[in-house]
């Protein structure tokens, strides 16, 4: 039987890291997380750059291991009482090209024990990229209800993320769409369980959830004058 990118050690290594997450036992094993995450990982977004260009030409799957597609497994704790050094999960975000400079649009993957999540769109947007996206639903609703409510978005994952108590100021609260103006979070999550992530197919399987999210990616990038 073919093999997918990942096996079970990438969920066995994170969930040992869970009970250990401490530099010391990280040395003893940065072997195997190289070899059983890291390495699989840098390898899917390698396979996953041409056909994800065919499907979003702005969004770059660049596998490199450092300054790439690849979230870093240190953990920044220098605001957080959490001081546990290293992320017991590990993400890849495919950024719009422009997105090291602006709020930009993405695909993301995310892998933890008991925990699969592909993402796209726009997650907490400063408050002037904010304003940009919901003027751009309010004057192009049609569009907006197509691409959200059409039957493929729709089977590919759900709208989710945090969202304003009370309706934006300057926006109608009897708006039919207020509850997507409300939104800070643009993103739309497709949830899997580990062994989805371990067959052969689960890179077309991520691919499919982008063929079906790009039209998001596409109007909050035309949203916020992107390409």
């Amino acid at each position: 039987m073919p093999r997918g990118h990942f096996a079970p050690e990438v969920f066995r290594f994170l969930e040992e890291l869970k009970g250990h997450n401490d530099r010391e036992w990280f040395a003893r094993n940065k072997a195997r997380y190289e070899r059983d995450v890291r390495d699989p990982m840098l390898r899917f977004i390698g396979d996953l750059a041409e056909p994800l260009r065919r499907i979003s030409p702005a969004i770059v799957a660049d596998p490199r291991p450092v300054g790439g597609s690849l979230f870093r497994i240190h953990r920044d704790t220098r605001f957080s009482k959490d001081k546990s050094p290293y992320k017991t999960h590990m993400g890849a975000f495919f950024r719009h090209r422009a997105a090291r400079d602006v709020h930009a649009p993405g695909f993301y993957l995310h892998l933890e024990p008991g925990r699969v999540f592909a993402g796209a769109g726009l997650w907490r947007p400063d408050s002037p990229a904010r304003q940009r996206i919901r003027t751009a639903i309010v004057d192009n609703a049609g569009l907006w209800r197509k691409i959200t409510r059409g039957r493929a978005f729709r089977a590919a994952g759900s709208l989710e993320g945090e969202s304003a108590k009370r309706p934006p100021r300057g926006f109608d609260p009897e708006h039919p769409l207020i509850e997507d103006l409300k939104r800070k979070d643009v993103t739309v999550i497709a949830r899997w369980d580990e062994n989805e992530a371990l067959r052969p197919a689960f890179l077309q399987r991520y691919l499919r959830f982008c063929r079906a999210t790009a039209p998001l990616n596409e109007f909050l990038a035309r949203a916020l004058d992107l390409p």
